[in-house]
């Protein structure tokens, strides 16, 4: 039987109140197994962002279970469990690199680690090798073409070890070959164990995907 990571329950989110209120999600459905790279589809505006922040925990849900690891995390309330959640256990790429632009690449990449206390500086010059970034390490953010600083974003994400890898649009500003390397980098790092949860209105995402999930009309549906 496949090891489950993350399942939501029917999920909903509503923002606002009364007549002004706002559904993005409607007891949405979703199954995510260990170790796979899971791409979510859907148009601008039909809340897959809104779902990964959910899954994130920087959000809240109106209804619904989040289980991760099987335990239902929207039970966590203190910000501190659910910050520490985040920094032991995922990892997050977004559409802008955020990178610190007065720090090397390796400085940036190794900051998740230094927030735990450890010096990661070797981790993340691997990570950076493995990536195909790593000779520029010593350059700053500044000096790189946008699909080397989304690698080092990449490298970043993973400095703590996570158990799963949240994908914002990582490849919003990138053109289509850097894209493609992207979806490769993923698929190869869910072949290494680490399971990937990516969303994207990109469709050519899909054919470097495990599983592919369509959000629309406030429902996730499966399509691959």
């Amino acid at each position: 039987m496949a090891d489950t990571i993350l399942e939501i329950k029917d999920l909903t989110k509503i923002y606002g109140q009364g007549d002004e209120n706002l559904c993005v999600l409607d007891r949405a459905q979703l199954t995510v197994e260990r170790g796979r790279f899971v791409v979510l589809l859907g148009p601008s505006g039909s809340g897959k962002s809104t779902l990964l922040n959910l899954i994130g925990l920087l959000d809240t849900p109106t209804d619904g279970q989040i289980l991760f690891e099987g335990k239902d995390i929207t039970k966590i309330k203190s910000e501190r469990k659910r910050s520490q959640l985040r920094l032991n256990k995922m990892g997050f790429v977004f559409q802008f690199d955020g990178l610190l632009p007065e720090f090397s690449l390796l400085e940036n990449v190794a900051m998740p680690g230094l927030m735990r206390g450890k010096d990661e500086k070797k981790r993340a010059q691997k990570l950076l090798d493995q990536l195909g970034v790593g000779s520029m390490s010593h350059k700053m953010p500044a000096d790189l073409s946008g699909g080397e600083k989304q690698r080092a974003a990449i490298a970043r994400a993973l400095c703590n070890k996570p158990d799963l890898l949240l994908a914002d649009e990582p490849t919003g500003n990138l053109d289509a070959a850097r894209k493609e390397q992207v979806f490769k980098d993923f698929a190869a790092l869910a072949k290494e164990g680490l399971t990937v949860l990516m969303v994207t209105h990109d469709v050519h995402a899909a054919d470097f995907a495990d599983a592919v999930y369509t959000l629309e009309n406030k429902q996730l549906t499966k399509t691959k």
